[in-house]
């Protein structure tokens, strides 16, 4: 999976295994459930697909489960992971904990009163990645995130859709003339 490109900076996004709170469609933020077994046997079938890609560098959301997701595949590879509050999802504020029948009854506008806005999220992550990319100048890396942190992170950087992206799925971004590109081919 992806080659490398000598002064690039290569960024293999995934997202954490599955929890019992996503199975049940509630809004996790940065609340903080474990993954389940499905969610350790995806993160274990993902580390398996990433053995034979080089990592330099593990970084993940502070969050268990993507902590506890980069600690697996990490694992084979013998790097350390360094956990970064600055990966974490949108902070959803009251909606965190929530199914969306239980927000269109507490919040029949739709609004969320706090947390943070998209754009303060989008903000916030790609500072990090940013961050995180020019410390590891030329390497190539793996960060364990979740679905809304990645699809801000894709959407800031291309004009392709936002599909929903699946636990453990994994998308790979640049790190080159100081800004985030798309992977070339």
């Amino acid at each position: 999976m992806g080659r490398y490109v000598s002064g690039v900076t290569t960024i293999f996004l995934a997202r954490h295994g599955e929890t019992d709170w996503n199975v049940e469609g509630r809004w996790q933020g940065w609340a903080d459930p474990p993954l389940n077994d499905l969610g350790r046997a995806q993160a274990r079938e993902l580390a398996e697909q990433l053995r034979s890609t080089r990592f330099d560098a593990v970084y993940s959301s502070d969050l268990r489960r993507a902590h506890e997701t980069a600690q697996i595949v990490a694992a084979p590879h013998e790097v350390p992971v360094t956990a970064d509050p600055g990966l974490r999802e949108i902070d959803v504020g009251s909606w965190s904990g929530l199914t969306r029948a239980e927000l269109a009854e507490r919040f029949p506008n739709g609004d969320r009163p706090d947390g943070e806005t998209r754009d303060q999220h989008r903000a916030r992550v790609h500072a990090t990645v940013e961050r995180i990319a020019r410390a590891e100048l030329g390497r190539r890396i793996l960060i364990v995130t979740h679905g809304g942190t990645m699809r801000a992170l894709r959407g800031q950087v291309s004009d392709g859709p936002a599909h929903p992206i699946p636990n453990c799925g994994v998308i790979e971004l640049h790190f080159r003339d100081d800004r985030l590109t798309p992977a070339i081919g």
